[in-house]
């Protein structure tokens, strides 16, 4: 016979302090290494989209230059090339009616490495160019997903009336109008005759001078470089100028611009020299020859430097920048500006088909 004895039971034990203390110091150890990876990651996907946002920004100003650089001298059915050449070069901020005609002469004109801001360019950044785009819009005010006259000028038209006081008239001003308001407007079409004033009215185009600068900031005391543009409009008849922020981070705009000299009677709308001031080619140094060579220029090589809009920890910019040539044909480089600002250089060229278009043989 078998004797069964009791089983004893053991009393519950909780945690002793060591193994507590143990077990909190495992667990602080585990959430160090979470938050530690957790701010790295942050911290990395910080920098991605600085990045991607540098690279946005570099690529849209590029391509913002581009499109407007490609309707450079567009004036519709209207060539400015029987004008006369102007007697010195329109200063790019004229609000003069006359100097903006001058301009039709000019697609394209620029400052090389401006040392202060024109009274139209605000907190312009010094030794960056400056870039003026001349032309008037490919749509027709009025027409769908183009502005209204009503939304302001100036305005354009290009005469296509073949009769004594427009197209045949000797005064080649009378090819076209230029008005700062909706009025005097009184080119005509082909169905006009031979009384002046006849036929229907030509389609009016909104007139256009963008002026491309670097400003210093994007908003008052910011501190971020920012590509911005001056546009040209009209209020009450009284030319104005109107400053729009296109892309922040962007350093330095330097521009070298093509130039058609040869054969030297009328060219054939290709490059022969590039230069950072067409004004002083071929020993130019005279007002009137600065126009003439701006008057040959058919593309423009676009440099742009971009940085971050923010600085990264830990990270000093100690890279030097090449930003085409200048002026005498020296390599144009940007010192290191230990920094903590990321940058990157965007380079593009263009060519001008409108000013290149009219040169060929």
């Amino acid at each position: 016979m078998r004797t069964s004895f009791p089983t004893r039971l053991r009393a519950a034990r909780g945690f002793s302090i060591p193994e507590l203390l143990v077990a909190v110091a495992i667990g602080l150890v585990i959430l160090a290494g979470m938050s530690t990876l957790f701010v790295k990651n942050t911290r990395i996907q910080g920098e991605i989209e600085q990045a991607n946002r540098q690279v946005e920004n570099g690529r849209y100003a590029i391509d913002l230059l581009a499109v407007d650089l490609r309707n450079a001298g567009y004036f519709a059915e209207f060539d400015p090339t029987v004008l006369d050449n102007p007697a010195a070069l329109p200063s790019p901020c004229t609000r003069d009616l006359d100097e903006l005609k001058a301009g039709l002469t000019l697609p394209v004109q620029g400052l090389d490495n401006i040392a202060a801001g024109l009274d139209c360019l605000p907190d312009v950044r010094r030794d960056t160019d400056v870039l003026v785009v001349r032309r008037t819009n490919t749509c027709v005010a009025g027409a769908p997903g183009c502005d209204p006259i009503s939304a302001g000028g100036p305005f354009f038209q290009a005469s296509l009336c073949n009769n004594d006081s427009e197209l045949d008239s000797p005064v080649r001003a009378n090819f076209y109008a230029l008005t700062l308001a909706n009025i005097g407007l009184n080119r005509h079409q082909r169905d006009c005759t031979a009384v002046a004033g006849s036929g229907t009215l030509a389609a009016i185009r909104r007139y256009r001078t963008h002026i491309y600068f670097i400003a210093n900031n994007n908003k008052p005391g910011d501190g971020i470089p920012t590509l911005k543009r001056a546009e040209l409009g009209s209020d009450g008849g009284a030319a104005t100028y109107t400053v729009v922020p296109l892309a922040e981070g962007i350093e330095n705009l330097q521009l070298e611009y093509g130039l058609d000299v040869t054969p030297v009677n009328r060219g054939d709308g290709v490059a022969d020299v590039f230069s950072a001031d067409p004004a002083g080619v071929n020993g130019c140094n005279t007002p009137a020859c600065a126009v003439a060579n701006w008057r040959t220029v058919v593309a423009v090589k676009v440099n742009l430097l971009a940085r971050n809009t923010q600085q990264t920890q830990g990270w000093t910019d100690t890279k030097s920048y090449k930003l085409g040539q200048d002026a005498a044909g020296n390599e144009i480089t940007i010192p290191a500006a230990n920094d903590q600002y990321k940058r990157h250089v965007f380079q593009s060229q263009v060519s001008l088909p409108n000013p290149a278009g009219r040169r060929l043989p």
